[in-house]
């Protein structure tokens, strides 16, 4: 099955089974906005704690803030948003539609890459185990061809990028023939900066009223609390400064359901260093978060490091993590290294002393900063983009029957555990409702008696709820129940005081950092 076939059922099984819905969907929905459900509200919880946990509990020099949406104008002056916080905006004269001149750029790599890749997959299958991949990249024409084409497009896409060249971008789209998705046609206009921040107004009259900003991104949010909690918590260098919150972005290209929002969320946290030691950081931090998302067992080549070819005005190192989706492999996450740039520029425009006295050297300077920031939407596309299978099994009469089930991380997966009775009868409901009243404050637990038993594991499988428990006659008798695991689908006979223990033992968020050592 095609890819897009794939991430198309995603969606809708995200509709179907309460993760994702659009938002505002009665009045035909908002653009790029969405609401999460009851069970992906759930999950959104479960990536946050293991982020913060991960960050806040593990690290004994980095802590937690929560600052404010709405926050000073000269805020944004200062950090360059109200100036430099554009996207380069393209559209086609034929279907009137806008995009982004970067990413149809982006898209156009990623075709020349998938074609190589094609090349070495129809080799792989024809040479079997004796095929060398590096050897077929090295050699083979129709590779070499297109991997030339890559090349010399990403560099002068680079160029144009750290230019700033948008006749150069909107040059580069009409050499390489890029069309419109929807008329089909190269029919387009010149490329032009469009600004991403949302602005309001604050103030009880209009004449009086200040233009206020909802912010693009978290980070800010820290940068003007650094005096604030390093002070108040005695904090010695290097320490970090963590947060999760909205930000808000006037995105006109937002598609591919929640990984580009105008309203998202963001994990960000803000490491101050010694200038000088920011790359060392640096580099130690990238190894750091590549480990926290492989760790959930998705599969380490689903994962990648993209170095920056153009860099922010802040940065002087910058990488991104990128998984591969459905739809190609892209940023969940970004470090940066931001250098004192943030911190300097709110001492310059707030005129207060934004310093770190440092007792080891006797002197004060402007920390540097190496930044981690993930979005929580994209890390949640993330997990349950690795987590759709279809599977053929067998079903109960002998038939070849497909099961959709989310193999959600344990730990992650919204509801841990679903208590089922056999019957609605004979004390069966009255046992599986007192096995959840026992559970159900360690556990988020849900009780299903309605449909088959196997219709029933069929929509906890569709949920990725990982434990079944099924009350049965025999439970009445000797205290035991069926659990059933919902990867292998196999089945065994426990006791009731045991459920605690075997569920608490595979949803611990000990397990999950203990491969983060």
């Amino acid at each position: 099955m095609a890819q897009e076939d794939i991430f198309k059922k995603l969606v809708a099984h995200c509709k179907e089974y309460g993760y994702v819905f659009q938002s505002s969907e009665i009045y035909d929905g908002l653009g790029a906005v969405y609401d999460y459900g009851q069970n992906g509200v759930e999950l959104k919880n479960n990536i946050k704690k293991y982020w913060w946990d991960s960050m806040v509990l593990l690290h004994e020099n980095v802590v937690g803030i929560d600052s404010a949406i709405f926050m000073h104008p000269t805020i944004w002056k200062a950090s360059g948003h109200v100036d430099a916080f554009n996207d380069p905006l393209i559209d086609n004269k034929d279907s009137k539609k806008r995009y982004r001149a970067d990413v149809l750029i982006e898209e156009q790599l990623a075709k020349y890459e998938e074609k190589m890749n094609k090349e070495v997959e129809k080799a792989a299958k024809k040479f079997g185990d004796s095929f060398d991949e590096a050897q077929f990249r090295a050699t083979n024409q129709r590779v070499l061809a297109n991997r030339e084409k890559w090349d010399q497009l990403h560099q002068r896409f680079s160029d144009a990028l750290n230019a700033s060249d948008l006749a150069e971008l909107k040059q580069i789209i009409e050499d390489e023939g890029i069309v419109c998705p929807i008329s089909g046609s190269r029919n387009w206009t010149d490329v032009r900066q469009f600004n991403l921040m949302f602005s309001t107004e604050m103030g009880s009259t209009a004449d009086g009223a200040l233009k206020v900003y909802l912010r693009p991104e978290t980070a800010q949010g820290i940068f003007v609390n650094y005096l604030n909690v390093q002070k108040t918590g005695r904090m010695k260098i290097p320490f970090g400064i963590a947060q999760i919150g909205k930000a808000f972005r006037n995105e006109i290209v937002a598609r591919q359901f929640i990984f580009r929002m105008r309203e998202f969320e963001q994990m960000e946290m803000q490491f101050f260093v010694k200038p000088g030691t920011e790359l060392e950081w640096f580099d130690l931090w990238r190894e750091t978060r590549i480990k926290w998302h492989r760790a959930l067992g998705f599969g380490d080549d689903n994962y990648r490091f993209h170095v920056h070819e153009k860099l922010a005005h802040y940065a002087n190192a910058a990488v991104d993590v990128e998984f591969k989706f459905p739809f190609g492999f892209k940023e969940v996450e970004g470090i940066h290294s931001r250098t004192d740039f943030d911190l300097s520029q709110h001492q310059k425009y707030s005129g207060k002393k934004i310093q770190y006295f440092d007792p080891e050297l006797g002197e004060s300077y402007v920390p540097y900063v190496v930044e981690t920031s993930i979005g929580v939407d994209r890390m949640f596309l993330q997990v349950v983009s690795a987590s759709y299978h279809e599977e053929e099994v067998e079903s109960s009469n002998g038939q070849k029957d497909t099961r959709v089930v989310m193999k959600l991380p344990p730990v992650l997966a919204p509801v841990k555990l679903a208590v089922m009775p056999l019957v609605k009868k004979d004390g069966l409901p009255e046992k599986a409702r007192e096995i959840i009243d026992d559970l159900k404050f360690d556990f988020n637990c849900q009780y299903d008696e309605k449909d088959s038993i196997g219709k029933r594991y069929r929509r906890q499988d569709a949920i990725g709820t990982p434990f079944c428990v099924t009350v049965d006659h025999q439970s009445l008798e000797d205290q035991t129940v069926t659990i059933r695991y919902r990867d292998t689908m196999e089945q065994d006979r426990v006791a009731i005081a045991d459920l605690k223990n075997i569920i608490a033992d595979e949803v611990s968020f000990k397990k999950l950092f203990a491969k983060l050592k």
